[in-house]
């Protein structure tokens, strides 16, 4: 009885949806390097695969942030490269020193319909933040299963509440290559 369960699972298709700001800076929090590659392998757990979507501000399209922005759009080429499908939006100068590119609303609007194109039998929220706590109710409703995967400390309380289940970054996390 075991294996067909076992089974069952590993045809289950499963669509990720991933906060690339959110997710780096839980890393960052760790002084870890973020792995992609093992992340997407954890998360999808043997099931099958349909897409993981990164969503990832860029930063200004001015003089000022140009460095930056040559580098992020290195990584974006990676992630690409990689096989991840990923969504970018411009950021707008903010104060300090940073930029704010909010992909939030991007996320979840594509979760959503992709989620009724697609129709993958779990969706995977990488992101703690509380926001997308109805992103996942609407997604339940439509009979599909939610997991949320972030590390504990900076998991919303209403995300965790919405979500089928929380799966815990940390001990993946630490795993990863620290840096200086």
């Amino acid at each position: 009885m075991k294996e067909e369960g076992v089974a069952l699972e590993r045809r289950r298709r499963v669509l990720i949806f991933a906060d690339e700001s959110n997710i780096t800076s839980s890393a960052k929090a760790m002084q870890r390097n973020l792995d992609w590659l093992r992340l997407q392998e954890y998360l999808v757990r043997g099931r099958e695969l349909i897409e993981m979507v990164v969503y990832a501000g860029l930063p200004p399209a001015m003089t000022d942030w140009q460095v930056e922005r040559e580098r992020k759009n290195k990584f974006i080429h990676w992630l690409r490269l990689n096989g991840f499908l990923v969504v970018t939006k411009d950021g707008s100068p903010g104060a300090d020193g940073y930029y704010k590119a909010n992909v939030d609303v991007l996320m979840a609007i594509d979760a959503v319909e992709l989620s009724v194109e697609m129709r993958p039998d779990v969706v995977v929220l990488v992101t703690g933040d509380a926001d997308f706590a109805h992103l996942a109710l609407q997604l339940r409703r439509r009979g599909i299963r939610v997991e949320v995967a972030s590390t504990l400390p900076t998991l919303g309380t209403g995300l965790r509440a919405a979500a089928n289940e929380t799966i815990d970054l940390a001990g993946l996390l630490s795993t990863f290559e620290a840096f200086l």
